[in-house]
């Protein structure tokens, strides 16, 4: 069934986010972990020795705090990230990838790479590779702040 035309381009990106969530879903479902649980551990790994705020990590997200905090919940309790006082300032809690985190995160990788690839294959590498820099062009520019 052919869509009508959608001017909404809220709508529209939505519907499309929908839809690689899904498939990214099923894609690592073995792993234990839901797309949206894989960024925010790779996040997290993605920063290294220096472990990120919840401000910092809601930042990269482009989520808020309470959000990302609510995420980092379900993480916590299973043991795959760990929020611990900073000691520069005991008002901030940074976050870090537990040995349990790491190992599922590393299960999940080569799952991810088989959604990203299938992904990449439908729609050809070079557009998904401009579609990604759009779409982070558009998250990360301050001119389009909700704030």
């Amino acid at each position: 069934m052919e869509p009508a035309p959608y001017a909404c381009h809220c709508g529209a990106l939505r519907k499309a986010t929908r839809r690689l969530s899904q498939i990214y879903d099923v894609a690592i479902a073995a792993s234990g972990l839901k797309s949206t649980q894989y960024a925010i551990l790779s996040e997290v790994d993605r920063s290294g020795a220096r472990a990120p705020t919840i401000g910092e990590l809601a930042e990269l997200l482009v989520m808020d705090q309470s959000t990302v905090g609510q995420n980092l919940r379900p993480l916590e309790r299973e043991g795959l990230v760990k929020l611990v006082r900073d000691d520069t300032d005991s008002r901030r809690r940074l976050v870090t990838l537990t040995r349990k985190g790491r190992g599922r995160l590393d299960a999940a990788r080569p799952l991810w790479r088989a959604a990203q690839d299938r992904f990449e294959a439908r729609l050809g590498r070079d557009k998904a590779a401009a579609l990604r820099e759009t779409l982070l062009g558009i998250a990360f520019d301050p001119e389009l702040s909700a704030a």
